[in-house]
This record gives C-alpha cells, sequence and structure tokens, in this order.
C-alpha cells in the first residue's frame, strides 16, 4: 500500500485521490518565491529549523515568527506520520504576527523519518512517548527562547497527544486549542462510517454502498485494520468529510510540493514515514478514549468543523460540555470539516487572535 495512501488517516488520510509526485525538482523556481514572500525579516523575529533528540529520538523543528516576544504556538501534527509543516505556508504567515508558531515533525514522520532506524524506533511509538516527546520540547523551546508563555494546538492524530501533554502538564501550556479533535476513538470510527455510508446510500453510489457494506462491522471489535479504514476513508474523503464541499483532497495533498521547507526528497520521506507509522501505530489506537477525562487544569479551545465526519464533531462537543477547565470555548466554522485552517483561514486567525492570544496578556517591550 503506497505511502501517501496511507497518509490519509487523521487528516482524512486518503492519497489515493492524490496525483503522483513529478519525478524532477521542477517546483524550485515557485518554492523560492513563496519563501521570498514569506521570509521574515522583522528585526526581533525569528525564522529557523533545527534539530532537537526527544525521547532518544532525533526529530526536525521549524519555527517561525514576526516578533520573539510573542507566545509560543506549538503545532502537534495529525496522522500520525502526516506532517503539517510542508503544507504551512498556504495558512500560516499570519498566524506569525501573533505567535512564535512552531512546527514540528515527530519521530518517524516527515524530515524525521530518515534521521533514525525505523526498526529501533518501532517499539517506542506509543501515545505515551509521543506525549513525552512535546513535554520535552516544549520544555526544550522555553529554554531556548526565553518564552515560558507556550499554547499547544492538537490536529486530528495530534489532538489525542496534546490533549494527554494538557492532562499531565497543564503547568506548562497557557491553553491547549484541539482541531478535529479525537476523544473516542471507536466512537469516532463508528459515526464516521455510519455518516459515509448514509451518503454512499443517498447518492444512488452502488460501489461505494457495496465497499462499505464489504468493510462491516467497522471499526468492529479488537484492533484496528488499516485496510478496511483506508476503504472508510477513501469515501468519506469523496462525501467532504475532510474538506467540505470538495471531493478529493487533492488541494492539500499537492500543497508540499510548494512548500520552502520541503523539497521533492523530505515529500519521499513523509510518505515513506507516514506508511512507517501508521503501520505500527494505527492498530494500537482502537481503545483510546478521553471520556474518563472530566477536569483540565487549563483552558481548553475547541475548533469544530461543522461538517468533519472524519473525526466527528459532536463527540468533541459534547465532552468539552461535561468537563471542567479554569476556561473553556467551542468555536464552530461552518464551512469546513477537517480542515478548518486551511478551508476557512480567516475565521481561523480571529478566533485565535480573539479568544486564544489574549490569555498571554501584552507582549513585553
Amino acid at each position: 500500500m503506497p505511502g501517501r495512501l496511507l497518509l490519509a488517516f487523521a487528516l482524512a488520510l486518503i492519497a489515493a485521490a492524490a496525483p503522483a509526485r513529478p519525478p524532477a525538482d521542477r517546483y524550485a523556481p515557485a518554492r523560492a518565491i513563496v519563501a521570498d514572500i514569506g521570509r521574515i525579516v522583522t528585526p526581533n523575529g525569528v525564522q529557523e529549523t533545527f534539530e532537537a533528540t526527544l525521547g532518544g529520538a532525533r526529530q526536525v523543528v521549524n519555527v517561525r515568527g514576526a516578533d520573539r516576544a510573542n507566545p509560543i504556538l506549538l503545532f502537534v501534527h495529525g496522522g500520525p506520520g502526516a506532517v503539517e509543516m510542508p503544507v504551512a505556508w498556504a495558512f500560516q504567515r499570519p498566524w506569525e504576527d501573533h505567535f512564535t508558531i512552531v512546527q514540528w515533525d515527530q519521530r518517524g514522520a516527515g524530515r524525521s523519518f530518515p534521521l533514525n532506524d525505523p526498526k529501533a524506533l518501532a517499539p517506542t511509538l506509543t501515545v505515551d512517548r509521543y506525549r513525552d516527546d512535546a513535554i520535552e520540547l516544549i520544555e526544550l523551546l522555553r529554554r531556548k527562547y526565553g518564552q515560558r508563555r507556550v499554547f499547544l494546538m492538537g490536529h486530528s492524530w495530534g489532538s489525542i497527544v496534546g490533549l494527554s501533554v494538557a492532562a499531565k502538564r497543564p503547568d506548562l501550556l497557557h491553553a491547549y486549542i484541539g482541531v478535529g479533535q479525537i476523544i473516542d476513538f471507536r466512537e469516532n470510527e463508528r459515526q464516521g462510517f455510519d455518516w459515509t455510508l448514509a451518503q454512499a446510500r443517498k447518492a444512488g453510489n452502488a460501489k461505494a454502498v457495496a465497499e462499505l457494506e464489504a468493510i462491516r462491522p467497522y471499526p468492529g471489535p479488537g484492533a484496528f485494520s488499516i485496510d478496511k479504514m483506508t476503504t472508510e476513508r477513501t469515501w468519506s474523503v469523496h462525501y467532504g468529510a475532510l474538506a467540505a464541499y470538495r471531493d478529493n483532497a487533492d488541494f492539500y495533498f499537492r500543497a508540499p510540493r510548494l512548500s520552502p521547507e520541503y523539497t521533492p526528497a523530505d515529500v519521499t520521506a513523509w510518505d515513506e514515514g507516514s506508511k512507517f507509522t501508521i503501520n505500527v501505530l494505527f492498530p494500537k489506537l482502537a481503545d483510546i478514549s478521553f471520556v474518563p477525562l472530566t477536569k483540565l487544569d487549563v483552558p481548553v479551545f475547541l475548533f469544530l468543523g461543522r461538517q468533519d465526519y472524519t473525526t466527528p464533531s459532536g463527540i468533541a462537543a459534547a465532552w468539552l460540555n461535561r468537563v471542567k477547565a479554569p476556561r473553556k470555548g467551542a468555536i464552530w466554522f461552518e464551512h469546513s470539516a477537517h480542515l478548518p485552517m486551511i478551508e476557512e483561514p480567516g475565521r481561523v486567525l480571529v478566533a485565535l487572535v480573539e479568544q486564544v492570544r489574549p490569555l498571554a496578556g501584552k507582549v513585553p517591550r
């Protein structure tokens, strides 16, 4: 199964529709233009990529912001293995006027994948290890940039990592922001499957109905099946569960071609790392549930796509209603599914600036 297909999981992970990568680096001139437009030129800005060793694994970190005095916002990508660093150019630049944004290729993912021996890394691919990697990274960032005001945004799979950090080390965070938040993985998959099958029946799509009926029960008892997940994601993406009003993910999976942070070799590593992490980790995720988590000691915000059936938003909204926290809020994006930062970038920026950023206070001068 190709790595780009496996990339499909938490970002609606279906690269069956994604076009093949070009054989040559014909996008280099375009990447240079994008890089120049996005270059940080402010006197107190930061723009750097470095390697960090977290939990014994070498991992790549990218940091960008117009003012080092701004609070840090750590973006924890989805997948596992679906790195956001090569897509961030499409939405992140306006955020950088208000936060110092950190993109991190997690262990076994993206640019981090070639840095470690997969055989040695495989036994370490656990939720707890990813959580502790994130904690180590936050502590490193606080030291490196002399900045104690840190926000964490977890997207899809990254919302499992992020919420785990918020539960274990609330002292490190000013707030946690969940996007495509996963609360109960098995229930997530059940509701997503039921919705997708209903859409296929409504559309009279006999092929989709037959393929979906063939994987019943889904997700079923026991470990998750990658093959069944791939079938479900193929059709859920087709019906807009990843991106509202779109029947494919091409726009998203093509974005890395223009990324200043990723070469064609890095995109290959992305594919390979996605296949590796999905194969190792996905079957272990079936019983992940934050339903018992009823109290957080840090503010929590959920950015919810009204049309998200990759991680159905109703599950997360119901959990948020129950949880006790110093402050909490649900921000709905009516025209988004699983990717509101790309589908409704203006509204996401406004939510970050008006709802989240004030918790850090004024930028010290």
